[in-house]
């Protein structure tokens, strides 16, 4: 984020200081996508958890591609998992879950849990601060969006906020974001759209009517002032408060320790207290294991290791509290991460910022399944090779708007910067399972190239059903560097045949899409 919409950010968010059992909570104002929900009167009171994994997730190591082993031994066998331990998922062969996971196998298994393979973005870049705005505002890799995803429309639609906020019909906060600053993602045209809550610097101690000890002396008198003003002031507080007056945590599975789970306590909570907030954000950080991501004796225990069954243990106890509660049915939550990291492991026992990484999505409403392939591991694999996008972020974002929040086309095409993004049979009121969406990729097939390895040309062929088709070619980085074959294609099979004068010997990969559909293969160029 640049300088000058940091301090706006900032400025915005600082006005209002709040912490929640020693994390900071700050309510924001409607968004696009909450100004969207607030027209349903109430038809639609789904809750939209955000987990963000801070640092940039291994996803090889996370959901691990079993069929492409052998080259993936290659590839990083100093932190790869033995698949002897790696966990299996009921009526799934070739894939499966790191040995630390075990809670999110269970959810899976109960069907609570979707997988969306190689989510990234076109030309991704792989830094923390850049790749993490392009994730909040939705943009391209090339566009520098100054506002976010669901921050765009506010100035139209909410003039002179935050003025006349809350009112009658809107008493709550429409988002809660746990732990971080305002998010670029709910920036809008002129300032940032979210407000810091104000209460006392402890939200057990909201709850509970106390405050923290100060010392008696001026400046602690002081500050036992400033926490009555604030406290007065914020007039979002008294809501929370009774939201979380009718509500306690029942589930016993919560770990200590955890600070995932000691946020996500505070949303169910908050919940089934009744609260209207229709999207929560969340996070967890430490994800950038350039180094010592995993035991040198056992790569099935370290740092990633602990991180990952932290996520799993907090997101189980997470939805079994919720079940407890009678409220698992209006819940669904979903993790991300900035990027992903390289194929190859480093020197230094990990793993170097990459490209995508698979994505999951929790709850009674999605549809149980792995969506997409497993990645394609060369069998010479360079410190560039990155794993392919097969599926944009924002297709994700959009099946949530339309799918979970029963969001129109023609709203999520404004919630998303006015582009169209093809939606993913993610959530259960998708109209096309993962049956039927498994049933259109068969009629969508890309041959191997030849020759591979390959220099001077090469000759691609797939097999359309028919329709507008798409084939690209990309270096190892994940950048697009040429369009093979582009526009409507009749059913049957096509070659075209490319090039490769210019090109550097390596490893690339070549993508054919079709609306949701893709399928990724490698080129090898000597």
């Amino acid at each position: 984020m640049k300088r000058r919409l940091f301090l706006k950010a900032a400025a915005a968010g600082s006005m209002v200081p709040v912490t929640l059992n020693g994390m900071s909570l700050r309510a924001y104002a409607h968004s696009p996508l909450m100004q969207l929900l607030g027209r349903r009167t109430g038809s639609n009171d789904n809750v939209l958890v955000l987990i963000q994994l801070n640092g940039g997730n291994d996803g090889l190591n996370t959901v691990i591609p079993l069929d492409q082993y052998s080259n993936l031994s290659k590839a990083r066998s100093n932190v790869l998992i033995p698949d002897t331990k790696v966990l299996s998922l009921g009526g799934i062969t070739g894939t499966g879950l790191h040995p630390a996971m075990t809670g999110l196998q269970g959810l899976y298994n109960d069907s609570l849990l979707n997988i969306v393979q190689d989510v990234g973005y076109p030309n991704p870049n792989f830094s923390h601060f850049r790749s993490t705005d392009i994730w909040m505002s939705g943009s391209e890799s090339n566009e520098n969006w100054t506002t976010g995803w669901m921050g765009r429309y506010l100035d139209a639609q909410f003039p002179g906020f935050p003025t006349g906020y809350p009112k009658t019909g809107a008493p709550d906060p429409p988002a809660i974001q746990i732990g971080a600053m305002v998010s670029l993602a709910m920036m809008g045209p002129a300032v940032s759209m979210g407000m810091a809550i104000s209460d006392p610097s402890n939200f057990y101690n909201l709850v509970n009517g106390t405050t923290d000890p100060v010392p008696n002396s001026p400046a602690g008198r002081e500050l036992a002032f400033l926490r009555v003003m604030a406290n007065q002031t914020n007039e979002y507080a008294t809501v929370i408060k009774n939201a979380a007056s009718k509500a306690n945590n029942i589930s016993t599975k919560y770990p200590t320790g955890n600070s995932l789970a000691d946020q996500l306590k505070i949303v169910a909570r908050l919940v089934k207290g009744g609260l209207k907030t229709q999207v929560y954000m969340v996070s967890i950080g430490g994800f950038d294991t350039h180094s010592q991501q995993v035991d040198n004796s056992d790569h099935s225990i370290g740092a990633h290791a602990t991180l990952l069954k932290n996520v799993s243990d907090a997101i189980t106890a997470f939805q079994d509290d919720l079940k407890l509660m009678g409220i698992q049915d209006k819940v669904a939550g979903m993790t991300f991460s900035e990027f992903g990291r390289r194929i190859m492991s480093n020197g230094s026992v990990g793993t170097d910022h990459g490209a995508a990484a698979p994505l999951m999505v929790f709850g009674t409403g999605v549809q149980r399944g792995i969506i997409g392939a497993n990645p394609t591991i060369p069998g010479t694999v360079t410190v560039n090779d990155n794993v392919p996008m097969q599926y944009d972020f924002r297709q994700v974002y959009a099946s949530a708007l339309q799918d979970w929040f029963g969001l129109s086309k023609a709203e999520v095409k404004a919630a998303m910067g006015g582009k169209d993004f093809n939606t993913l049979p993610i959530f259960k009121a998708n109209p096309a399972g993962i049956e039927d969406f498994a049933d259109l990729v068969s009629r969508l097939h890309l041959y191997d190239v030849y020759p591979n390895p390959a220099h001077g040309e090469a000759n691609f062929r797939f097999f359309t059903d028919g329709g507008n088709v798409e084939l690209c070619l990309f270096d190892a980085l994940g950048n697009q560097i040429r369009t093979l074959a582009s526009g409507k294609h009749s059913r049957g099979e096509h070659q075209v045949s490319c090039n490769l004068n210019g090109l550097r010997p390596g490893n690339y990969f070549y993508q054919l899409s079709q609306g949701n559909r893709k399928t990724t293969r490698v080129l090898v160029v000597n």
